[in-house]
């Protein structure tokens, strides 16, 4: 019952910061470009975390007609040890109806490589949202990842 009460309220926070209705149905070509990460949202169990990708990180994705690749580091260049910070990956993706698949074949973080990630995606003018579950048995990974990137033109 709770999973259901997570999941609906997500579902209703998404729909509330989105001021216009987003195409749901985006063909492969429309999310192809250079996307700038603005807000990452992870919730795992009862626990929400909230990065704000605009102030000290910077985070993109690039993705072309048949793969994706992301990176993304803080803007101290690793000199603080609390909020260094460096992700890269990427890999193959299937998009149909809305429902986009991550098949991540490269990440610094080597235990993420080979796993498959579901998401449901949304477009809104130059604003990608990308919705799904993250679920990696063997390390025990099992959370709500919500992003929103707007175009980089």
């Amino acid at each position: 019952m709770k999973k259901i009460l997570t999941i609906a309220t997500i579902t209703a926070l998404t729909a509330c910061n989105n001021q216009q209705q987003p195409s749901s149905h985006a063909p492969a070509s429309s999310i192809q470009g250079t996307w700038k990460l603005i807000s990452g949202r992870t919730i795992e169990k009862h626990d929400t975390a909230v990065t704000d990708y605009t102030k000290d990180k910077s985070f993109i994705k690039v993705i072309n007609a048949t793969h994706f690749a992301f990176m993304g580091h803080d803007l101290n260049k690793g000199k603080d040890s609390a909020t260094a910070f460096f992700s890269s990956g990427g890999g193959h993706y299937e998009l149909s109806d809305g429902n986009y698949t991550e098949h991540l074949e490269y990440c610094n973080a080597r235990e993420w490589e080979g796993n498959d990630f579901h998401f449901t995606i949304a477009l809104n003018n130059d604003t990608l949202t990308q919705q799904g579950i993250e679920k990696i048995d063997s390390i025990g990974v099992n959370r709500i990842n919500i992003e929103k990137y707007v175009r980089v033109k």
